[in-house]
């Protein structure tokens, strides 16, 4: 019986060109991703029930300055992950490489870290309550998620391991054999199932009157999801298994979802923070 073979679109990756100036799916991406998430994290910050009928103690205006920090951890950390977790022999030997972001080559992993970096420091630097402003972005994330990993859908990277379900596809960069969609899956369970789940949490469990939870259950959750799809997704080439049958992904998602245990094991276990609270002046 032959195989079923979905044909892959044939989506150029460059949506308009002018002379040497290209605006890429991808950036659209990182673009809407963000703009989406700030907006949603307004909505959060802006509804006093979500906190426990009390004032959020991160404001609009908070929300607001922060999207640039945010766009900086995103892009400084996710590259320099990259270079770090998945290519640091092939940077080594050429450095300049690494100023050469349109050619590819971002890391979620190391993007969430420059986040958090970037959370701590601006949170230091306004005296925001630090396990709240992770709450909110958290709840944020997986918007960038969902148009992250449909851009990577057509530029036809990262794509999965070969298979014989009716919904294969052959990849322009994969070979003949017919592959795993993975970013299609990574858009469902990162992007839809966990923005869901955080819904839930937030607007159902009104988890952001205990700091740290909706975090914690944002960075378990991801790494649940993640090492989900690595069983079908193709390992980087120069990188292959790890161990037998072990990736990348999967070795840098296992602690998170240890660590995000521990944020919600200790944001369950303590009181909820729905006392009186005074508005910060400015």
């Amino acid at each position: 019986m032959p195989v079923i073979v979905l044909p892959f679109p044939a989506i150029d990756p460059v949506l308009i060109a002018f002379g040497p100036l290209a605006i890429r799916w991808y950036g659209l991406a990182y673009l809407a991703g963000i703009l989406l998430g700030w907006r949603y994290c307004r909505a959060l910050a802006g509804n006093p029930r979500l906190w426990g009928d009390r004032p959020a103690p991160v404001s609009l205006v908070d929300i607001d300055d922060f999207v640039l920090w945010l766009t900086a951890g995103i892009v400084l950390g996710g590259r320099l992950g990259y270079v770090l977790f998945y290519n640091f022999a092939g940077y080594a030997a050429n450095p300049a490489a690494i100023l050469r972001i349109w050619d590819g080559g971002m890391s979620f992993h190391g993007g969430l870290l420059g986040v958090v970096l970037a959370m701590t420091l601006f949170a230091i630097r306004r005296g925001i309550p630090l396990l709240s402003l992770f709450d909110v972005v958290a709840a944020g994330i997986p918007f960038g998620l969902l148009f992250g990993r449909l851009a990577n859908f057509i530029n036809g990277e990262l794509f999965g391991r070969a298979t014989d379900v009716p919904w294969a596809m052959v990849f322009p960069a994969g070979g003949p054999l017919p592959r795993h969609p993975s970013q299609l899956y990574e858009a469902a369970l990162e992007g839809v199932v966990l923005l869901i789940v955080l819904r839930i949490f937030t607007h159902g469990l009104t988890s952001l009157a205990r700091p740290g939870l909706t975090a914690g259950t944002f960075v378990a959750g991801y790494g649940i999801c993640r090492i989900a799809v690595e069983f079908f997704r193709q390992p980087d080439a120069h990188i292959g298994f790890i161990g037998g049958q072990l990736t990348m992904g999967m070795i840098l998602s296992l602690p998170m979802i240890l660590i995000g245990l521990f944020f919600m094991i200790r944001a369950k276990t303590s009181p909820a923070n729905n006392a009186p609270d005074a508005q910060r002046t400015r």
